[in-house]
């Protein structure tokens, strides 16, 4: 998790991928740390390949692999793969995932107050190594999550403009994933 921290020091922006043209685009550009969106279990290999032969960190969304499951050995198939981490929305891979000494991004959807306490209590129970919530233009709810968290934060959904990438920065958040490619190469 530290190597993350520190490419996310250096630029906090977090390129989301969603399709391949996402990845002919990223290749070219500064950013360091991919959330890869989308791929299947036959084209996983390469495009991980690809984009570790030019230097990104690699961080897998799981659950949006198609043909791959959601349990330890999809966990383990994507380590094989060479990925440095893995994103879910399911807490019950966390501990999966560390245990391939992989890092674990929890992603959480902040939709009402519940969800904000169901929240806070799976990261509290199951210790991913750093959280992404949605939508990142949540600030009010970075921050009260980062007050009773100790897991680096990262925002992402509805990130349109810089003032949204400094707010988010500004409320408590290490990083910012977006898919608006004019915002990487901030």
């Amino acid at each position: 998790m530290r190597q993350i921290i520190e490419y996310l020091e250096e630029n906090p922006i977090i390129a989301a991928v969603k399709d391949n043209a996402d990845i002919e685009y990223v290749i070219k550009t500064d950013v360091k740390v991919i959330f890869m969106l989308f791929g299947s279990i036959l084209t996983i290999q390469n495009t991980v390949s690809l984009l570790k032969e030019k230097g990104k960190k690699v961080y897998v969304h799981i659950d949006l692999v198609d043909g791959l499951g959601r349990d330890e050995e999809a966990v383990k198939f994507l380590k094989g793969v060479g990925v440095d981490g893995i994103i879910t929305t399911k807490p019950t891979l966390i501990k999966s995932i560390k245990n391939e000494d992989l890092v674990a991004i929890q992603r959480l959807f902040m939709l009402d107050s519940r969800s904000l306490e169901t929240g806070i209590k799976s990261i509290v129970e199951e210790r991913p190594d750093a959280v992404e919530i949605m939508p990142g233009l949540a600030s009010k709810v970075i921050g009260i999550i980062h007050k009773k968290i100790k897991i680096p934060i990262i925002v992402g959904g509805l990130i349109c403009d810089k003032t949204d990438v400094i707010n988010a920065l500004s409320n408590g958040a290490i990083a910012i994933s977006t898919s608006k490619k004019e915002l990487w190469n901030e």
